[in-house]
């Protein structure tokens, strides 16, 4: 069982769709007992970080996130704000991250002289720099993914960095250490390459 975790932030019924027809068995829920039953959990999510950290933190989640994340190494996913909530701070807001990867979330500024709009949106190329536990595993090349953000992430720790894009300037698109999956991209909404990628995830994926 694939636990999608519900903290109102929107986007879980197409990664629910996404997971079922990559032959996962989804469930979308908040409830502490069905977290613990499931062998793996997304943190979807689409809006503003500090909105989402309250969430988190209304709904009581951090506690008995940060235990089978981090205590039992249950593999997760995190995608785009998911994705972000796992690093330690964001300039978008005020509250401190789950801080489970050493990064931080920065704004897209374009160099001088260069137009850049903001949010990035739409498909872009994602370049993998490490194996990340088969996450990539035949995904066809090049591989392409949907965006929409206005904030990267920025590894302290050049290890973790699982993939790198490019706007404006090359930024990391994907983080990965031990169990924990972190990607800006919306696998969900990338057709052929984010079933693969979410195929991987039920089938192959325990850790980095």
């Amino acid at each position: 069982m694939i636990a999608i975790v519900d903290y109102d932030t929107g986007n879980v019924g197409s990664v629910f769709n996404m997971i079922r027809k990559a032959g996962g068995t989804p469930v979308i829920t908040r409830d502490p007992t069905i977290l613990r039953q499931a062998d793996k959990l997304v943190l979807p999510g689409v809006g503003a970080f500090d909105e989402a950290m309250g969430n988190l933190e209304k709904f009581g989640l951090i506690e008995i996130l940060n235990d089978l994340v981090i205590d039992r190494r249950k593999p997760v996913l995190g995608v785009c704000l998911g994705a972000q909530l796992m690093a330690q701070e964001s300039e978008e807001g005020n509250k401190p991250g789950l801080g489970w990867l050493d990064a931080k979330l920065v704004r897209f500024r374009p160099a001088e002289g260069l137009t850049l709009r903001v949010p990035h949106m739409g498909w872009n190329m994602v370049e993998p720099q490490s194996e990340g536990g088969g996450i990539f595993d035949d995904v066809t090349r090049p591989m392409r993914f949907y965006f929409v953000h206005s904030y990267y992430m920025v590894a302290n720790d050049p290890s973790i960095v699982l993939a790198r894009s490019t706007y404006g300037s090359e930024f990391t698109s994907a983080m990965a250490q031990k169990n924990i999956l972190s990607m800006q991209f919306h696998p969900e909404k990338s057709h052929k390459y984010g079933l693969q990628v979410y195929r991987n995830f039920v089938e192959r994926f325990e850790a980095c």
